[in-house]
């Protein structure tokens, strides 16, 4: 896990927690217009069906709900921008917790509404400065709310790309706080000042080591739009084929990212 060697961004906690129920109810909403020939589908998640999918996107709240019903841990000794770097975990454990989840719970909509309303009635309860015990270590609520937005909006993006018409819709802020942690992270693994990487309108970082910008135009420049990164980010798309499709923008020696990429496992 490489160190967070940078201080993570401060976030609006009401606008976060406005995101993640948005985000959650823009697929809710969706979830309901599939027939069961669309819920067989397959996923670009190796055996994953949409049914799969859906279900397993429901654990992005029903994390919180889990962690808020263990005790409070005593000390805090992760950030947020430790979090990319820690989600790589057992993927038939996780594809078998979603295929369970599918087949215990036929009424998909019934079931992301138990979520939902467990999820509002916990936000009620506890501050974002309440400490969970995640799998990473302990984290604020506010903090670990921000990781909610890029599950939610990685997972939209997912069932987007596997149901032909589909197109649930993306909460600016979730989609700004999913861009903006990912953004920083990429900073934290490749620390430095000599590429600028630019995401308009959500976020500017600056990384990879060598000469530092000072003045100007950046000798090494890179542009993508939100969700192209968010892509890139979690593996869903590649270096090469993001330049070769022209979704992304690179302009000098440095400005070769396909090394860094994906941050997220």
């Amino acid at each position: 896990m490489p160190p967070a060697r940078k201080r993570a961004r401060t976030y609006d906690s009401a606008k976060v927690r406005a995101a993640v129920h948005a985000q959650f109810g823009n697929v809710r909403e969706a979830v309901r217009t599939l027939t069961p020939e669309q819920l067989a589908l397959p996923t670009r998640l190796g055996g994953w069906t949409v049914r799969e999918l859906v279900a397993h996107t429901g654990t992005a709240l029903g994390a919180v709900s889990r962690f808020v019903d263990l005790p409070e841990p005593a000390g805090k000794d992760v950030t947020l921008l430790d979090w990319p770097f820690a989600t790589a975990v057992d993927a038939d454990t996780i594809a078998d917790v979603g295929r369970r989840l599918a087949e215990q719970n036929p009424d998909l909509d019934a079931h992301l509404g138990d979520i939902e309303r467990r999820f509002t009635e916990d936000l009620a309860r506890h501050p974002g400065t309440r400490l969970l015990a995640t799998g990473i270590g302990p984290l604020p609520l506010a903090d670990y709310l921000v990781t909610r937005t890029v599950e939610l909006v990685v997972h939209s993006d997912d069932l987007n790309a596997a149901v032909p018409g589909l197109d649930i819709p993306y909460d600016r802020q979730a989609l700004a706080a999913a861009t903006r942690l990912l953004a920083d992270a990429l900073a934290v693994k490749a620390p430095g000042a000599s590429t600028e990487v630019r995401i308009p309108p959500f976020a500017v970082v600056q990384c990879v080591e060598g000469p530092r910008h000072t003045r100007g135009t950046p000798p090494n420049v890179v542009e993508t739009d939100p969700l192209t990164w968010i892509r890139l980010a979690t593996g869903r798309v590649r270096w090469a084929a993001a330049l070769a499709d022209a979704k992304v923008s690179a302009s000098g020696e440095r400005a070769d990212l396909g090394g860094l990429l994906p941050l997220m496992a």
